[in-house]
């Protein structure tokens, strides 16, 4: 008898029917050679810091750091039943070996092996290692279980996450919150990117707009602008020597047509991002939308930061990109070309987020609406990168008058190739600024110089003089950087510290796809960050607590370069390139330096009001300290 223990109760039904285990018990499923169990999320957990010594229950500077030797886990009290289910069954002798059944990823590894742990388990095990929820997928699995010991080193990886969280969380939080009196809330990838919210928010209210002004005249029909002149004075003047001149110099036509490939598949990072520039969602909402899909067997895996899928998927791949044309009703020819989203060597744990065949069959007035968009990005995407690439031309006029250059761009797409099959999936795009081809550009170019070139080309021939019409003054003010949205956090999130790190580095940016929503939500659920804005467009603003803290908060916590080196160093381990020793080593380190370093920033009492200050007696709810992944 094979005992499989998945990561959800849902996930863990689905296994069950594939394999047969029928018969529903209490806590599991069984049936065909198999019992099929379940955790819920994380069953076990690092202890408190009491647990090492009672001393802990009061929160004080003297008694910091805390390092653990060794560390003792314990059984999470809303789920002790699940616990006791699992560890039953593991002991039952007609139970010969077990199926890690959960996520595939460093999580669910962590998840199975501290259950697997905790209960005392020596049973042999195996590894279901799978990205889609499919039937037939979960079959493939069941044939071709790896040994356990391939993902010792994922183990190892997920315990020095886990373990230097807790340090440094509980470490931080203590030292921080009984120096300033209040409970300061310190996270490894938390901290870093509310001080990224706010710096952008500090660069935002510093920021002075200064006034300039250009000059437009029309020629031959097309506005074109002048450079940007400080003084409003500047600018009459030109408009006075060019009405004196009366005539401008064509200096420039060029016409150049580049080519826009096809876009990369979604991981999860980038689907977060469109889901909330096209629909509002927040990161959260989109993994949980992407997830309740993959239970549903409708997409792979969501929690990959992969881009491509595996070289084997040719066949796979251009019969699902088949299916998703019919069942959305796209009856145009087109080329599909799989080869340029197959590349194995830039897949590791899991490929691509893609539809499965089964969207085929869906029935959608059964698949709720947020879902239904996400669905639709994910297959919308897959039709796009396997297009043809996108042909735009690009026109650029320069105009020579009384000693100034102007200037003015048009773009149009001129071949839509992929865009034809993401158009007819999502519609048009919403205007963003970004894709809107054929409209003018950001420095007042044109409309026109595309119908003047197919009116009469010699109109805007190089080296010709025509009149130069209507010269007005316009003024423009300077604008701040934008406030963060989902959208550009996670892209900021993704790429922070990759300036300071090496190219060949694979894994960049504060956290990782699985771990980034659950950051920001924190974020917001512990008052440092509010969502303000309009229904879609929410901009991530921060609350006064949230810049006292990062105020006071010295630069090797508040360092994204740092804690992106950190999350590489933890892929590392993965890959056995350095130890796990040497890791926690460096996390302890950071931490000893800083208590015995810093020095309380003058004048908090202004940012921590006395009415705020607390005396702490006794742990705060659970979750309150934890370093937040």
């Amino acid at each position: 008898m094979k005992l499989v223990i998945a990561e959800k109760p849902s996930v863990a039904q689905s296994l069950a029917k594939v394999i047969g285990a029928n018969q529903k018990k209490d806590g599991y499923l069984e049936g065909n050679g198999y019992i099929v169990s379940w955790c819920v999320g994380h069953l076990i957990e690092l202890a408190n810091p009491e647990h090492y010594d009672e001393k802990y229950k009061k929160w004080r500077k003297e008694d910091l750091p805390i390092f653990p030797a060794p560390f003792s886990y314990q059984v999470t009290a809303s789920t002790k039943k699940q616990y006791q289910v699992l560890k039953d069954l593991m002991k039952r002798s007609d139970v010969d070996s077990l199926v890690e059944a959960t996520d595939a990823g460093r999580e669910g590894e962590l998840i199975f092996r501290l259950v697997y742990k905790q209960a005392g388990c020596k049973k042999p095990f195996e590894r279901l290692w799978i990205s889609s929820m499919e039937d037939k997928a979960i079959k493939e699995g069941f044939a071709n279980l790896k040994p356990s010991a391939e993902y010792d080193d994922l183990y190892e990886a997920a315990l020095c996450r886990e373990r230097a969280d807790w340090l440094v969380g509980i470490n931080a939080t203590r030292f921080f919150s009984t120096v300033y009196g209040q409970t300061l809330n310190v996270g490894r990838v938390m901290t870093p990117t509310l001080a990224m919210i706010v710096e952008r928010e500090a660069e935002i209210k510093g920021f002075k707009p200064e006034n300039f002004y250009t000059v437009q005249m029309l020629v031959s029909g097309v506005a074109v602008t002048s450079k940007r002149f400080k003084t409003k004075q500047e600018a009459d003047e030109l408009v006075e020597k060019i009405n004196a001149a009366n005539k401008a110099k064509i200096s420039k036509m060029e016409t150049t047509t580049k080519t826009e490939k096809p876009p990369l598949l979604y991981d999860l990072t980038s689907l977060q991002r469109d889901a909330n520039k096209y629909y509002g969602f927040t990161a959260q909402q989109t993994l949980d939308y992407t997830q309740s899909l993959y239970e549903k067997k409708l997409v792979t895996y969501p929690r990959t930061d992969s881009r491509y899928l595996t070289d084997d998927m040719d066949d796979s791949t251009a019969r699902l990109c088949c299916l998703m044309k019919d069942k959305y009703g796209y009856t145009k020819m087109v080329p599909i070309s799989t080869k340029q989203v197959l590349n194995s060597s830039k897949v590791s744990d899991h490929h691509a987020i893609i539809p499965t065949e089964n969207v085929s069959d869906a029935d959608y007035s059964e698949i709720p609406s947020g879902e239904q968009k996400i669905l639709g990005l994910v297959t919308a995407r897959l039709l796009s990168s396997v297009g043809d690439p996108a042909e735009i031309t690009e026109y650029a006029l320069e105009v020579e008058c009384v000693g100034e250059v102007f200037k003015a761009k048009s773009k149009c797409i001129t071949s839509p190739g992929w865009h034809l099959l993401e158009d007819w999936i999502l519609g048009k795009k919403q205007d963003d600024g970004e894709d809107d081809f054929g409209k003018k550009d950001d420095d007042g170019g044109s409309h026109g110089i595309l119908e003047i070139l197919e009116a009469d080309a010699s109109l805007l021939s190089e080296g010709r003089e025509l009149p130069a019409r209507d010269p007005k003054v316009k003024e423009g003010k300077t604008t701040p950087k934008k406030r963060f949205t989902e959208d550009s956090l996670l892209s900021a999130m993704e790429s922070a510290g990759a300036k300071d790190m090496p190219d060949e580095v694979e894994r960049k940016g504060l956290g990782t796809p699985a771990t980034r929503a659950g950051v920001i939500e924190k974020l917001v659920r512990i008052g440092f960050v509010e969502r303000q804005g309009s229904k879609k467009t929410k901009y991530l603003v921060p609350t006064d607590k949230g810049t006292s803290l990062i105020t006071v908060m010295p630069e090797q916590i508040q360092s994204a370069s740092m804690t992106a080196e950190w999350e590489q160093k933890l892929l590392e381990v993965e890959k056995q390139d350095i130890a796990s020793e040497d890791f926690m080593a460096e996390i302890k380190d950071m931490i000893v330096d800083l208590i015995e370093t810093y020095e309380p920033i003058k004048g908090a009492d202004k940012l921590f009001p006395p009415r705020q200050y607390k005396q702490y007696k006794k742990y705060p709810k659970k979750g309150a300290s934890r370093w937040q992944r």
